[in-house]
């Protein structure tokens, strides 16, 4: 089979998703179309120069319905022979395109994809597209639907996480955030996003605390306590399917949960052929990807299966692996993560994760691929996994092999 090879990996900075965020007056499509262009400008593209388009986003409704990656391509300066797609694997869409394309590749179909995502969460708000898991009562009933933060709570109940366990990881996340931008570490990805006039709107990402404390956090009020406990009583659900808790902490608030924020994010996937021809030089092989389903109640433990998954189908051990992006969506998943196979937390999220940066949903797995490639050739490693949880109960991860 072919090999898959990233040689290119761009995201924007993550804006803050509000009115008041730095990209606010971008649309979906035209950030989408300033990535796609970074990709063919420094890598000297032309012509009909890869496969597809693979893009993903989330919430498939107004500015970001369609197929906004075929929007994307003709916004952008890509030859109008390159199709494109639009895939929807609610948070690990960025990562699904990118192990789609790293597919396609090995299969034999086409020499070249770029692939990623994007996400305007200050423009497209989350949930606005009416998802029949959460609003269609015959579903809803069925799978015990509760909100991702309840989905969260749970997971903090059942596996024995406290509220300072959870402060604790934001805490350190902000930390890392702030010490990976101070020291340039980002910088080989990050592109600066600028108006129609040229000039700069955002070259950071902007929704960084770092001054955050225990005692900053500690203020705060448990976000999904309330409809938990009260109207509309998700806690009931969630003790129908696990009664066995008797009842939900509620860990979880703003400061330990991923940030709502704008981005987009692209790799550059192809075989080495078309590296030859495009005198392009590969930065890391593409080893193995693996998505799988889960508990839809629970909802967000699917890193941990899917890691079993494709370390199984790879012949590779948790001990094979040099660093770990795990999307920081909530502590508890993060915490989980390394409760289940013992990993040092210092070989996780080493640069902060989406509690510190944020987590523009269709972006971020593209984003972590990209930002664990920059880390593993920073420090000179060979072996790094990605992984998301991912909505209704899946999980996705792929595993990259420096060169």
């Amino acid at each position: 089979m072919t090999e898959a090879y990233i040689y290119d990996a761009v995201r924007s900075p993550r804006g803050k998703g509000r009115p008041d965020g730095s990209l606010h007056e971008v649309t979906s499509v035209a950030l989408s179309a300033k990535v796609l262009n970074a990709v063919k400008e420094r890598n000297h593209l032309e012509g009909h120069a890869v496969e597809d388009v693979i893009w993903g986003n989330v919430t498939q409704v107004g500015e970001q319905g369609g197929c906004l990656a075929r929007s994307a391509v003709l916004m952008s300066d890509l030859d109008e022979r390159i199709p494109g797609l639009a895939i929807n694997r609610f948070c690990a869409s960025g990562m699904e395109a990118v192990n789609l394309a790293a597919n396609q590749v090995r299969g034999g179909a086409g020499s070249a994809y770029i692939a990623g995502g994007v996400e305007m969460m200050g423009r497209v708000a989350m949930g606005s597209d009416g998802a029949a898991i959460a609003v269609d009562p015959s579903l809803a009933m069925k799978t015990y639907f509760v909100p991702q933060g309840i989905s969260a709570d749970i997971i903090a109940t059942e596996y024995g996480f406290s509220r300072d366990d959870a402060d604790a990881l934001a805490v350190e996340s902000q930390k890392r955030a702030a010490a990976a931008w101070k020291d340039g570490r980002f910088g080989k990805s990050v592109i600066t996003i600028r108006d129609r006039n040229g000039l700069p709107i955002l070259d950071h990402d902007e929704y960084m605390r770092p001054g955050t404390d225990m005692q900053t956090l500690g203020a705060l009020k448990p976000s999904f306590k309330d409809m938990g406990e009260v109207m509309p009583g998700f806690d009931k659900v969630a003790l129908m399917k696990y009664p066995h808790l008797e009842r939900i902490e509620h860990i979880h608030h703003a400061g330990n949960s991923s940030g709502i924020v704008d981005g987009a994010a692209a790799v550059l996937v192809g075989t080495r052929a078309f590296g030859e021809k495009w005198g392009l030089t590969p930065r890391a092989r593409i080893r193995a990807t693996a998505k799988i389903g889960t508990d839809p109640t629970i909802m967000l433990t699917g890193p941990v299966p899917v890691t079993e998954k494709i370390l199984a189908d790879s012949g590779m051990a948790i001990s094979d692996i040099d660093l770990f992006e795990v999307n920081e969506a909530f502590a508890a998943v993060v915490l989980r993560f390394m409760q289940a196979f013992d990993v040092d937390a210092d070989r996780v999220n080493v640069n902060g994760g989406a509690i510190a940066m944020g987590h523009p949903l269709g972006a971020t797995g593209a984003i972590i691929i990209g930002t664990l490639l920059d880390e593993l050739e920073r420090r000179g490693l060979g072996t790094g996994l990605a992984t998301l949880c991912i909505a209704s109960g899946m999980g996705a991860a792929t595993i990259i092999e420096r060169l």
